[in-house]
C-alpha cells in the first residue's frame, strides 16, 4: 500500500465513527430508536454490518454517542456563558434559548427531544441518562440565571422551578411538534416562522417575571 492510500485508508477510520453517529441520528428520528437496527445503521453509513461493533458495543451507547456528540457540547457551552456572565439574566436567557433554537430545534437534532419523550418508558436507562445529561443540565442553567435575577430584584421573587418550566416549554412544545404533528398532513400549524412564535412567548414570560409593569388604564 503507498503512502497516499494509507493516508487515506486512515482518514477514512477516523471519519467512520462520526458517519455511524449521523446516520443513526437520521435512522432514530425517522424511524424511532426500536424500529431503528445496528444493520440499518452500518448500510445508512456505507459501512459493513459489523464496522458499527468496531466502535460501539451496542445500539444504546450508539444512541449515547449521539447525545454526547451532538448536544452535550452545546449544552456545555451555555454552562460556560451562562458561569462568565455578569449582565441582566433576562437578556441572557433569551440570547441562550434563541440560541438552542437555531442550534437544534431548527435542525434534526429536535428529533432527539421527541425521540426521548416516546421511548422513555420502554428504555429507562437510557430516559435516566438523558435527563441527567441534557435536561437536567439544561434546567440549571436557567434556573440559576432566574433565580440571579430574582435575587437582584430585576425578576419578581416566586417560585423559580415554575419559571423554568415556564421559559422552557414553548421551546419544548415546538420542537416535539415538528417532529411529530406537523409531519402529518392537515396538521401543519407551523406556516408561521416557529423562531417568531418562541421570541413571542419568551418575551410575554420575561415581562411576566419582570417587576416592570405597564398601566393597564
Amino acid at each position: 500500500m503507498s503512502e497516499m492510500q494509507a493516508a487515506r485508508w486512515q482518514r477514512r477510520k477516523e471519519v467512520r465513527p462520526a458517519e455511524i453517529l449521523d446516520a443513526a441520528l437520521g435512522l432514530f428520528v425517522e424511524k424511532g430508536y426500536s424500529a431503528t437496527k445496528i444493520d440499518d445503521i452500518a448500510r445508512a453509513a456505507g459501512v459493513t454490518k459489523g464496522t458499527p461493533y468496531l466502535y460501539f458495543a451496542s445500539k444504546e451507547e450508539i444512541l449515547k454517542a449521539v447525545v454526547r456528540e451532538k448536544l452535550l457540547e452545546r449544552v456545555a457551552d451555555m454552562e460556560h456563558l451562562s458561569h462568565d456572565y455578569s449582565g441582566h439574566p433576562a437578556v441572557l436567557i433569551r440570547l441562550l434559548l434563541l440560541k438552542w433554537w437555531d442550534d437544534v430545534g431548527r435542525t434534526p437534532l429536535a428529533g432527539l427531544c421527541k425521540l426521548m419523550v416516546a421511548e422513555a418508558v420502554n428504555f429507562p436507562e437510557l430516559a435516566r441518562f438523558y435527563h441527567d445529561e441534557v435536561i437536567m443540565r439544561s434546567r440549571a442553567i436557567a434556573r440559576r440565571l432566574v433565580q440571579s435575577g430574582m435575587d437582584s430584584g430585576e425578576f419578581v421573587a416566586g417560585d423559580a422551578e415554575a419559571a423554568v418550566d415556564a421559559l422552557l416549554s414553548p421551546l419544548l412544545m415546538t420542537m416535539i411538534w415538528r417532529h411529530s404533528f406537523a409531519c402529518v398532513a392537515g396538521c401543519e400549524t407551523d406556516r408561521e416562522d416557529p423562531k417568531k412564535r418562541l421570541e413571542a412567548a419568551l418575551q410575554l414570560v420575561l415581562a411576566g417575571l419582570s417587576h416592570k409593569t405597564t398601566s393597564t388604564s
